[in-house]
């Protein structure tokens, strides 16, 4: 079987390093193209000493290298430009930017329908996180309030984070109501943080940290908490891979790596 060919958009960013190290190390997949904002060079020397052709014009990579699967991991504000040059093309997605509006969403979902390729965007890509998810989901249904407080580290663009945003969600569709917020005992304040679905998300940004989740449900006489750490980028590489073998046998839109796994 030929292998997957794929271009990484973010090829030097903190994950797209990650990505490109985990692909050259997958037989089935081929990397055969890169994509940065700066470069300095024409070619990008993968981790067994290969190289590829590396240009921050995403439109002259895709036309010459003729790629499968884009795999982006760059910033929301560039995802919308990229989606709409690779779909043209006929390059399926694989997009791990988090940020993405509803109506961004919509986009990628209408056009990859349009032009018959397949889209994987997932906020994260980490099983583990998928699983927390997934267990909130279940915990959501018995308790009536709840808070969320993520940390990432200090170069984080979005905040609150695109898992913490999705969990909420996903809590209260699961539920099939909002939570229920405490009663204030003075007037509001900014550092309650954000509410989303009645849930209270409270962000934290530092160095020293990556990528961690707690989830907090409360009821009278308990509390439940289930957490996700991330150690290392490489624990998202599993779904990156999963994800650009799936969305060659798909069109249009598939949102979060718990909708491929069918969770």
């Amino acid at each position: 079987m030929k292998p997957i060919k794929i271009v990484v958009n973010g090829a030097l960013g903190r994950v797209g390093r990650e990505v490109v190290n985990a692909l050259c190390h997958e037989p089935e997949i081929q990397i055969v193209g890169a994509v940065e904002l700066r470069i300095a060079e024409d070619y990008l020397t993968l981790p067994d000493s290969s190289t590829v052709p590396f240009s921050s014009n995403l439109e002259h990579i895709l036309t010459s290298c003729q790629p499968h699967v884009l795999v982006d991991f760059t910033t929301a504000q560039a995802v919308i430009p990229s989606v709409r040059i690779a779909t043209k093309q006929g390059v399926n997605l694989v997009i791990g930017t988090t940020g993405l509006t509803t109506d961004e969403l919509d986009e990628i979902d209408r056009l990859a329908t349009a032009y018959k390729v397949g889209a994987v965007v997932a906020p994260n890509f980490a099983l583990g996180a998928v699983l927390m998810i997934h267990l909130a989901k279940i915990a959501a249904k018995y308790f009536d309030y709840a808070e969320i407080t993520e940390l990432h580290h200090h170069l984080k663009a979005d905040a609150p984070s695109g898992t913490a945003l999705s969990t909420a969600k996903a809590m209260a569709q699961a539920k099939g109501k909002p939570f229920q917020h405490p009663p204030e005992q003075r007037k509001p304040t900014a550092s309650r943080g954000e509410q989303v679905e009645g849930i209270t998300i409270h962000s934290v940004r530092l160095p020293g940290l990556m990528a961690h989740q707690e989830i907090l449900l409360g009821a009278p006489g308990q509390t439940l908490s289930i957490r996700h750490d991330t150690i290392s980028r490489e624990c998202y590489m599993p779904g990156v891979i999963s994800a650009i073998k799936e969305v060659v046998k798909r069109q249009g839109l598939v949102y979060g790596l718990d909708t491929l796994l069918g969770l």
